[in-house]
Parts: structure tokens; C-alpha cells; sequence
């Protein structure tokens, strides 16, 4: 995915790698992009001025039910990396969020994602999404 193919809206969040983020190498353990991820996801949903905690006093979870990550150059200790990320698709009852992971300076794309969320109730049945929700999100293109 380039720069210029990101859906909108899309929020970029700043994040400096802390030592304990890293293995023996020095290199960023590979199960914290999905991390990073959940920061970003939350960041998004507070530019549309909306929380976790806001959708699910609604009613509405959106718990993740796929992910994935393609890691295509490393982050080191210390690195300063922005973390893209934005809405791809909804469908009825789930939508799915996309991230990139660039180096500081924009210059080396490090690492894609995507993680599927399902919408469900308070008793874990699947339900459509929030029409308020989606018009928060196309409010904002």
C-alpha cells in the first residue's frame, strides 16, 4: 500500500521504541506492531472525538477477530516511527482497520497491517454497526 492509496480519514501517531520493546537485537519484537496497531486505532477514534470506552457505554464491542502484519524492514531501539492507520472497509456487522509503520522521517515504509473487527452487543451476539458510528467516520472524509 503507497502513501497516496491510504483511505481517509487516517491519523498519524508519533512513537519512539522503548528498549523493553525490543529482543536481543535490539530489533522490535515482532508481536508489538499489533500494539502499536491498538494505539493508532485508538488515536483514530479519538480524532473522530470517540472512545472504546463511549461505543461500548452504547452497547456496541468491537473486538478484533483476524489480524495481520507484513514486516518489511526493522525498527530498532530508540527509532522514532509514525504509525498510520485508518478505516478500509465495513461490511454489516464488522469493519477493518489498516497501518502502516514508516520510519520517522517518512522515507522506509517498515511494516503493513490489518486488523478485522467484529461488532457484536453486550452478550457477544455479532450486530450490525452503529449507523452513528460510520457517519462519525464519513463525516470525516
Amino acid at each position: 500500500m503507497h502513501k497516496q492509496e491510504f483511505p481517509k480519514p487516517e491519523v498519524w501517531l508519533e512513537h519512539r521504541v522503548s528498549y523493553g520493546e525490543t529482543d536481543g537485537m535490539g530489533v522490535v519484537y515482532y508481536a508489538n506492531y499489533l500494539h502499536f496497531f491498538e494505539r493508532a486505532r485508538n488515536a483514530f477514534l479519538h480524532k473522530l472525538g470517540l472512545s472504546y470506552v463511549e461505543i461500548e457505554e452504547q452497547g456496541f464491542f468491537l473486538p478484533v477477530r483476524e489480524a495481520g502484519c507484513k514486516y518489511l524492514r526493522p525498527a530498532r531501539f530508540d527509532d522514532l516511527l509514525l504509525i498510520r492507520a485508518g478505516i478500509s472497509r465495513f461490511k454489516r456487522a464488522s469493519l477493518v482497520f489498516v497501518y502502516e509503520v514508516w520510519d520517522g522521517k517518512r522515507e522506509n515504509l517498515l511494516a503493513t497491517g490489518f486488523t478485522e473487527h467484529a461488532c457484536v452487543n453486550k452478550e457477544a451476539k455479532p450486530t450490525g454497526l452503529p449507523s452513528w458510528l460510520k457517519e462519525k467516520i464519513f463525516n470525516q472524509c
